[in-house]
Parts: structure tokens; sequence; C-alpha cells
């Protein structure tokens, strides 16, 4: 391992090195690019984030993210959506996905991860139970599940399927099996998620595990 002779600059390779996918030698490239820019660059970067800490909020409702610290995110806020569909996913990334693949007219809930018992993440420590009030307060008649083809997501599929089940006029659906096995949203092309989301199939507890 490189050692760096400024605890400053080793601050800042740790603070980059928490990012997801980015690695210590990836952390160290991006420190000596910033120190390596004008000052008055790296105070607007650094502005930028402390913008984007001060500004951006997510929407109480759904978890999403919301501009301008207004309580619910545009999505949520657009009542020419319908009102009655929300699209479980798991993260920003996936709403983003969906929204280009510009097939669905629904609502949204960022559950912030999924069921992973391996790395620790417990139903608890997702946004399961504002979902569940969503229903009881809503007039939601379907929910679509959105996640990742995996074992933990199919694991997360059955337990929400499993908690919802006492609601009798809620539908459950979850993506046709256009997206292949494994996969994540994110990697998945415009179409083929257009096309799972509108051939979306009710979904069954004997899909999952």
């Amino acid at each position: 391992m490189i050692q760096i002779p400024s605890k400053i600059i080793q601050d800042v390779i740790e603070k980059f090195a928490i990012l997801p996918g980015i690695g210590r030698k990836t952390a160290l490239r991006l420190t000596l690019y910033l120190l390596n820019q004008k000052p008055e660059q790296i105070e607007a970067f650094a502005k930028k984030l402390m913008q984007m800490a001060q500004d951006v909020r997510f929407c109480i409702k759904c978890h999403n993210l919301s501009v301008d610290q207004q309580e619910h995110c545009n999505i949520c806020a657009d009542r020419s959506r319908n009102h009655k569909q929300i699209c479980v996913v798991e993260n920003l990334k996936d709403i983003v996905q969906i929204e280009h693949a510009a097939s669905y007219k629904g609502l949204y809930h960022v559950l912030g991860g999924i069921i992973s018992p391996l790395d620790g993440i417990a139903p608890s420590a997702l946004n399961i139970e504002t979902l569940i009030r969503r229903i009881e307060t809503e007039a939601i008649d379907e929910l679509i599940f959105a996640l990742p083809t995996t074992l933990e997501g199919d694991t997360t599929c059955f337990y929400l399927h499993k908690k919802t089940k006492s609601f009798e006029h809620l539908k459950t659906s979850t993506l046709a099996r256009g997206i292949s096995l494994g996969d994540d949203l994110e990697y998945t092309d415009s179409k083929t998620l257009a096309r799972s989301i509108i051939d979306r199939i009710p979904f069954q507890s004997n899909q999952s595990i």
C-alpha cells in the first residue's frame, strides 16, 4: 500500500474509498486529480457537494429524491400519473432506468436495498413499513415488484408478498422474465425493461425461493 506523508491527503483518499465501486487506487487517482486543480475549482466542487447535502431531500412518501427541500418528489406530486399503482424498486438508479424506458406512468417506492442476511440487511433496515402504510392509507390496487432477479431480490419479493397478502384488493405483479436471471435493472436496456413492465405477470410465491 502506498504511504502518503500528508494526513490531509490520506483522509481525502479514505473518504473517496468509502464510495461504492471505488477502491483505494481509484481513490488515490481522484485525490491526486483534485490536488492538481486550481483552488477555485476545488472550492466550486465542494460548494456543489454542500448544496446537494442542504437542498436535496428524500420524498417522505416514496423515498425518491426531492429537490428544493420539497416534501414530495416530482413523480408523487404529478397528478397525471396513476396513483393507484406502485412500482417497488431497490434504489434510485432503478427509477431512472424505468423512467428512461418511458412505459410506466404510476408511482414508485424505493426500498433502499434488498433483504440479504449474509450482508446483514434485514427487512427492518429497508423502507418496508412506509410501503405498508401507503397501502393502508392510499387507494393502491397494484404493487409491481421491479427488483433484481437474484436470490436476494426474489427473497425480498417473497417477503413483501407475505406482508401484503392480507390486503385482498391488492394485486401483486412482477416484471416479465425478459430480464436475465441475476441481472440488476441498471444493466438492462430500455426496450427490454419497457416490455418487461408492459408484460408483467402476477406474482406467485412459488416464483421465489
